[in-house]
């Protein structure tokens, strides 16, 4: 590690009010004993979550600005080496922000960034620290479902901020806003390799309040016609509705919960990766019997990175799932938008008012989704 490197996650840290020890999965456990740590956890109604029939008014966070303080938090798999902590703080101060990690950014119980405690009382804690203006994960895995009714849902009402990640974050983000009404976003984590297209759209969304346009841009470079990032109409039409979704297999865990998002006119990303082709079968038959799908306006599928067929015998393809599921629906439907494990992604708002062309091949934000 370079010396301006160790410069960062020194000055990162200082910020927390503790030096680097903080950061240790030791320091971190033994704080949790202490009880210095221990996370408030109060459900909105009547202390338990809202019923499914009920719906939030909607919140938006302030917008993010130059000088703002990002907590940073872990809150599904651990980080196991410093120089991903140390990229994504520099990502986070390129974009004009301070970064203040989490007690247990750093911490580690088994996979996971710390216990289920430590990961939701992060969460908690800098939803509670009025000096941070927003929250973003540092990176996914797994574990959020494990947090999700762990996390102080009235307090997140009381103070709404931004909280954003993406991939196993699909949990946190639904629940947030499924529960609270907070428009959240499916966007970038910290640790992400930020460019200047994943950079425009967040910005865009998050920090300009703009209502921004969601479109593919595809360079096609020397070829005859482009093959990359690519539009395909599964059935035409325009459609408005708020945007929920994000990663399918996570998305389908929470079905039948509390947590599960309001599928009623709204519009559903999809996004996955490493499944095998029966696999994301599976999920949708878990929406498609829940009732959800039957209640959607539009959906709009993003990439399925490197999910193919796996070693079974006449296995469907992904279009012809997608088929299935979708085309009895007769709501539009396209596929292939920049959302999802890719390096080039979209900021979506979870909550947010949209409308989709399916024709076009985009999602239009109707107004701000920050305040």
């Amino acid at each position: 590690m370079t010396s301006s490197r160790r410069q960062i996650l020194r000055t990162a840290v200082a910020a927390t009010g503790a030096g680097l020890g903080a950061l240790s999965p030791l320091a971190g456990a033994a704080a949790a004993a202490s009880g210095t740590t221990a996370p408030t956890v109060a459900p909105l109604a009547n202390g338990r979550p809202i019923a499914a029939t009920d719906t939030p008014p909607t919140l938006r966070a302030r917008r993010l600005q130059p000088g703002d303080t990002v907590g940073l938090v872990s809150p599904a798999n651990a980080t196991y080496e410093r120089e991903p902590l140390v990229i994504a703080a520099e990502s986070l101060q390129a974009l004009g922000f301070k970064v203040k990690f989490g007690p247990h950014v750093q911490a580690r119980y088994g996979q996971f960034g710390g216990t289920d405690a430590q990961r939701a009382g992060d969460i908690n804690d800098f939803f509670a620290d009025d000096s941070v203006a927003g929250i973003l994960a540092l990176s996914g895995g797994s574990g959020c479902n494990r947090i999700v009714d762990k996390l102080n849902y009235a307090l997140i009402r009381r103070k709404p901020k931004f909280f954003g990640g993406f991939s196993d974050l699909t949990s946190l983000v639904n629940a947030i806003h499924r529960q609270t009404g907070l428009i959240t976003f499916h966007s970038p984590v910290a640790s992400s390799e930020w460019n200047e297209f994943s950079v425009q759209h967040f910005k865009a969304v998050v920090m300009d309040g703009a209502p921004d346009l969601l479109r593919n841009v595809s360079d096609k470079g020397d070829q005859l016609v482009p093959t990359e990032d690519r539009i395909s109409t599964v059935r035409p039409g325009v459609a408005q509705g708020r945007l929920v979704g994000g990663n399918l297999t996570v998305l389908a865990s929470l079905a039948g919960s509390a947590f599960f998002p309001d599928c009623r006119g709204a519009l559903l990303f999809l996004e996955d990766t490493n499944e095998y082709i029966y696999r994301l079968d599976r999920c949708l038959s878990t929406l498609r019997l829940a009732g959800a799908l039957d209640q959607l306006a539009g959906v709009v599928l993003g990439k399925f990175t490197r999910c193919g067929p796996g070693d079974g015998y006449g296995t469907l393809t992904l279009d012809e799932v997608f088929d299935d599921y979708f085309l009895p629906l007769n709501v539009p439907v396209y596929r292939g938008a920049m959302i999802g494990h890719i390096r080039r992604k979209f900021t979506v708002p979870v909550g947010q008012m949209a409308e989709m062309d399916a024709q076009a091949g985009t999602v239009r934000l109707l107004s701000s989704a920050v305040s």
